[in-house]
């Protein structure tokens, strides 16, 4: 193919793309502090980011960023298992660690990352016991766990969003010498729904596999300390790995692995996202750890969050909106079509909101949406603004 068939063919996609309403741009969008943003020339309050608890801003979590910077240097310099593994990292991951309740945990520079170490690790497991894996994955979990399942060419199933009997019936039939790996989010990320994890955790005695938990959503929102759903329904046990980004609640940047000495010593043998990426730099590992923290220290965070979600989600269920079940800050306002969605998302940001146009292939055709998600530090006058705009939707 020429150079010039190849470029009409990405001018024709681009085009299809506008067509539809899928086209996606970059906007320069400058952060004043954890609630407020500047987008166009234009200040709005931002009701976009997964900033939940405003730890972005903190003053002890930019500090430790800051000293680790001074200390260690702006980045790490190499690939963990050559010299990008240091103090900050092994002193972040034992902080993780006791945080989540496991032996251990492995950092890597992405919670995308994480999540695809994780099951390059689980697929190496399975092949070296000699029957493979096979991974059974929710419907709606996030796209770097279902790009990382295909990335191996595992077998694999997706069972639909939270039906454990369909998810029984798959495990019923699993071939004994295969390695059986669930796969689901406990918060999940467009719908703001969690996962059945009781339901999970009596499915688990009667028809064992692994459980991968991405509890990106959950950590700091959830539990005690902020150690997620799983904690917060005292089964932190249920999972056999825990992924967690450290850029949502944490306010940092990054993800981590944590589950037992073995498994992590898994990921950093066979996880090749692990391997072959240069580490995060130890002032993104200096500021989770200090994350980690201010979350155990001032509770209220979690607490504030929280209320305003159980506001927002009363309040516009009063107002006749149709929202899915829940509690957590992620709140979807499902309006159809990739048109009405962009369109709610320009009246917002004309009154000083930013809230963002969610369409396909993020979510599925018919269902674009209004992704609104709550912090910690947004005010009241704030929300009620926010409740009175969204209203108009109903």
């Amino acid at each position: 193919m020429s150079r010039q068939d190849w470029e009409h063919a990405v001018d024709r996609e681009l085009a299809g793309l506008r067509e539809q309403h899928l086209f996606r741009q970059r906007r320069v969008v400058t952060l004043l502090d954890a609630t407020h943003v500047e987008v166009e020339g234009r200040q709005c309050v931002n009701f976009a980011s997964n900033n939940y608890l405003g730890l972005t801003h903190h003053p002890r979590v930019i500090h430790a960023a800051r000293h680790a910077a001074q200390a260690f240097g702006a980045g790490s310099g190499a690939a963990p298992l050559i010299t990008g593994y240091g103090p900050a990292h092994q002193s972040a991951e034992r902080r993780i660690a006791a945080w989540k309740g496991t032996e251990n945990a492995v950092l890597l520079p992405s919670g995308y990352q994480a999540n695809v170490a994780t099951i390059q690790a689980l697929a190496a497991i399975g092949e070296r016991a000699g029957g493979g894996t096979r991974f059974l994955l929710d419907k709606l979990a996030h796209a770097s766990l279902i790009d990382a399942i295909r990335s191996t060419e595992a077998p694999h199933r997706i069972f639909p969003h939270s039906h454990l009997a369909k998810l029984d019936r798959l495990l019923a039939d699993a071939d004994p010498r295969q390695l059986q790996v669930v796969v689901t989010e406990s918060i999940f990320s467009m719908d703001g729904d969690a996962a059945d994890l009781a339901g999970l955790a009596e499915l688990k005695v009667r028809r064992p596999f692994v459980l991968l938990l991405d509890e990106a959503h959950a950590s700091g929102v959830y539990g005690p300390g902020g150690a997620g759903l799983a904690a917060e329904l005292k089964l932190a046990g249920l999972a056999d790995l825990t992924v967690v980004t450290l850029s949502k609640a944490l306010g940092s940047a990054g993800g981590a692995v944590c589950a037992s000495a073995a498994l992590c010593d898994a990921v950093v043998n066979f996880g090749r996202a692990y391997v072959y990426s240069t580490h995060l730099p130890p002032s993104a590992a200096a500021a989770a750890e200090a994350a980690i923290d201010v979350m155990a220290d001032e509770p209220q965070r979690q607490r504030r969050v929280r209320a305003l979600a159980a506001r927002v989600r009363s309040e516009l269920g009063a107002k006749s909106l149709a929202l899915p079940p829940g509690d957590s800050p992620i709140i979807p306002i499902t309006l159809g079509s990739e048109r009405a969605a962009l369109e709610a998302a320009r009246v917002l940001q004309d009154q000083g909101l930013w809230v963002l146009a969610i369409r396909p292939p993020t979510v599925p055709r018919g269902t674009s949406r209004l992704r609104v998600t709550l912090c910690s530090e947004h005010r009241d006058d704030e929300v009620t603004r926010l409740i009175a705009a969204l209203a108009a939707f109903r």
